[in-house]
């Protein structure tokens, strides 16, 4: 007979009684990545086909269906040449809001031409067997291009109105041209979807300032998204730290490099050192040291627990986690690392189902279901 316990009884029922408070607070338990594919080539971007199929670019150049048991398609004829060296290469997609109906997607490269290479934005439309892209067409290439393998940006988010947003990296050997109105280094530009200046943009009609520069004096953005709200958010990396939120608005300057909260690498003072300036924004939040974020989505489901809802989630490409960061009033309040180790984290979505996806940046790269 086993004698009988009542101080151990008393622990369990503590136990027990913490967790039901913890679940009626919304407070959801430690999910898992599951694998949905795996054999993926440095893979940047993934995006949601009907009948729990998936779109995913890998940054060698290719882009691929993915279908729901995990089986690799072949790669789709049609995507242009890209310059598949550094950073650069297939990098961010996304399907237009018509996609049902019209087919439409957008994706952005690393473009080749005179004078060395740039961030381009192109259109395409996805045959109806999925067999190849259609009609594709580059409807912005950022200019300079530069003799460069490194800051291509390369985030794409269509806003509510219709128009396009993408990030554009500095290039990082001209990173003072992130300053500069004359140039698309170093800024998130608006367009339309064919590629014209977004009307409405701040600098259309100014002497020396390109017409598709929405806000400027960003460093490399490899996260985008819309809030619940329809605002844009971005994060943008820092050199040896200073990684930054923005919520980046039309016409303003975000300081880089004349304002930042890293160093350079190795530790030198990146310009006078300074962290404010007036006339440039502050970050929402900032990394010291730097995480390298990549990847960023709002979580809008209560598929974890009312208390993810709102929540936005950040993948790790230095430290390979997921990171669940905590909003209130607008300010970032607290911050977990999901998933540490799990490798490069990429790009992460909210599925149609609700759910969070990940892809991990690797020669054998995976994408993964964060399962409650």
């Amino acid at each position: 007979m086993v004698p009988f316990d009542a101080s151990a009884r008393l622990r369990r029922a503590s136990l027990f009684a913490a967790l039901l408070a913890s679940l009626a607070a919304g407070v959801a338990a430690q999910p898992r990545a599951t694998p949905v594919a795996a054999g993926l080539e440095h893979p940047w971007a993934v995006a949601f086909l009907d009948e729990g199929r998936f779109l995913v670019t890998e940054r060698p150049g290719r882009m691929r269906v993915v279908e729901p048991d995990g089986r690799l398609g072949p790669p789709l004829p049609g995507v242009p040449e890209v310059v598949a060296a550094g950073q650069g290469g297939l990098l961010d997609l996304v399907l237009d809001s018509g996609f049902a109906t019209n087919r439409t997607l957008y994706f952005c490269f690393s473009e080749p031409g005179s004078g060395g290479n740039s961030t381009a934005l192109a259109k395409a439309r996805l045959a109806s067997d999925r067999s190849r892209l259609e009609d594709v067409q580059v409807i912005f290439s950022q200019k300079p291009k530069v003799d460069s393998r490194m800051h291509f940006g390369c985030r794409i988010v269509e806003a509510r109105d219709g128009t396009l947003f993408l990030t554009t990296g500095d290039r990082y050997s001209r990173m003072q041209d992130a300053q500069r109105l004359d140039n698309h280094l170093g800024k998130v530009i608006r367009v339309t979807k064919n590629g014209a200046p977004a009307p409405g943009n701040p600098f259309v009609g100014r002497d020396g300032a390109l017409p598709e520069i929405w806000s400027y004096g960003h460093r490399n953005s490899q996260g985008a998204t819309l809030a619940p709200d329809g605002r844009f958010w971005m994060h943008e990396h820092g050199a040896q730290g200073g990684d930054e939120i923005n919520l980046p608005e039309a016409g303003r300057n975000y300081g880089w490099p004349v304002i930042t909260w890293g160093v350079n690498y190795g530790g030198a003072k990146i310009g006078e050192g300074l962290t404010s300036k007036p006339g440039m924004e502050q970050p929402l939040h900032y990394w010291v040291p730097s995480i390298a974020p990549s990847g960023m989505a709002f979580l809008t489901s209560d598929r974890y627990g009312p208390g993810w809802k709102g929540n936005l989630f950040i993948g790790s490409l230095k430290f390979g986690y997921l990171d669940r960061v905590e909003l209130e009033g607008g300010k970032v309040v607290r911050e977990h690392r999901l998933l540490e180790g799990v490798g490069r984290v990429r790009d992460v979505r909210q599925g149609p189902d609700g759910l969070l996806y990940l892809l991990t940046d690797s020669a054998n790269g995976r994408l993964l279901r964060l399962q409650p």
